[in-house]
């Protein structure tokens, strides 16, 4: 009875074949719409290759001469990058990829360190309609530079024309970012400025813009040599003591007005102002008539978050009855009359804080 020997594969068995094999391990399968690592292995106007660790080569397609213009820009041989799946295998064998992904994340990533930083990146001026220009970046984003927020000394500008701003909006799911020139300033300027004026002081300007968030006013200029306008920002918080919900019922561009300094940042080089510090807070006036264990009536107006909010006094004020102070087993309904009593004040967020009048402490009752 003859041993039966099986027939080994030559091609495996030499060592030129096991090194073949092992090399053949060694590649990775791309697949369609993946995003894998790659290092750049050639880099021209013509061709760009990028070793994403396929048997071959991969050949990077952009149409887009602008995108790139910015990868010859952005990248050097040897650079790795994360680059998009589109053809796992091409009819010349070889896989196509994209760095449009990859492109678009470093762009908006950079945008976001500016706004961050409130630094100034260098815009072109690309196109030219009555509300401002659409600006483009050297790192592949356009945006928007509104009218009202170019500087005065370089209004009318051209196409193709080359001008520092900063980014001052971003959203990047509706793609949207907003540049302006006109809070641009060198530490150099700033630091001129902020020796000329002193927190506290009073100053009139004149409103150049105003926005849902705040109302922005220049400055006078003193002894400062600057090309640009000083400005200054008010948020619509100091605007006034009382709410408001509307800046452009009260202020329009061009509107002379007196605020008071309250603020310079180093780290953004801003300036903020305050019309309501003009005046005294009308809430010290409520400390002093409504002090801590006066007692009031008040009638429920509303709910908020589970607090209960009282109006009382002749000036119509609101008092607050945080949720954690509610007797246990007690619900108030919106006109009812409540005995109260002045619990705090609370002075960030101008709130009188109240308590019931108990006849007795319910158990569980803080």
């Amino acid at each position: 009875m003859s041993k039966h020997t099986p027939q080994n594969n030559s091609n495996q068995s030499s060592p030129m074949g096991q090194l073949l094999a092992k090399h053949e391990n060694k590649f990775v399968t791309l697949k369609k719409g993946e995003s894998v690592k790659a290092k750049i292995t050639k880099l021209t106007p013509n061709e760009i290759l990028v070793d994403a660790g396929a048997k071959t080569e991969a050949v990077v397609l952009e149409r887009d001469k602008r995108i790139i213009q910015t990868i010859m820009k952005q990248f050097k041989v040897g650079d790795t990058v994360d680059v998009n799946v589109l053809n796992p295998e091409s009819e010349s064998g070889q896989s196509v990829v994209s760095l449009r992904r990859y492109l678009g994340n470093m762009a908006w990533e950079k945008l976001e360190d500016l706004q961050k930083k409130s630094e100034q990146v260098e815009v072109t001026i690309k196109d030219i309609s009555k509300a401002g220009y659409v600006v483009d970046t050297a790192f592949g984003i356009s945006g928007f530079l509104p009218q009202s927020h170019v500087s005065f000394s370089q209004e009318g500008l051209n196409p193709g024309q080359t001008v520092k701003a900063r980014v001052v909006e971003l959203n990047r799911g509706d793609n949207k970012v907003i540049f302006s020139q006109k809070q641009v300033l060198s530490a150099d300027d700033f630091a001129a400025i902020t020796k000329q004026f002193k927190v506290g002081e009073k100053v009139k300007g004149t409103i150049t813009t105003v926005t849902p968030f705040g109302v922005y006013m220049t400055l006078p200029k003193k002894d400062i040599k600057l090309e640009n306008e000083i400005e200054g920002f008010i948020h619509i918080s100091e605007t006034s003591w009382d709410k408001v919900a509307d800046l452009s019922e009260l202020f329009s561009t061009g509107q002379e007005i007196e605020a008071v300094l309250t603020r310079f940042d180093n780290e953004t080089r801003r300036i903020s102002l305050s019309i309501k510090r003009l005046t005294a807070d009308p809430f010290e006036l409520l400390i002093e008539k409504y002090p801590v264990d006066a007692k009031v009536k008040g009638v429920v107006i509303g709910l908020e978050d589970g607090d209960v909010i009282f109006s009382f006094g002749e000036e119509g004020i609101e008092g607050v009855l945080r949720k954690d102070k509610i007797p246990p087993t007690t619900t108030y309904t919106e006109g009812q009359t409540v005995n109260l009593t002045i619990a705090d004040h609370d002075k960030r967020k101008h709130r009188i804080l109240v308590t019931p009048v108990l006849l007795e402490k319910p158990m569980g009752y803080r």
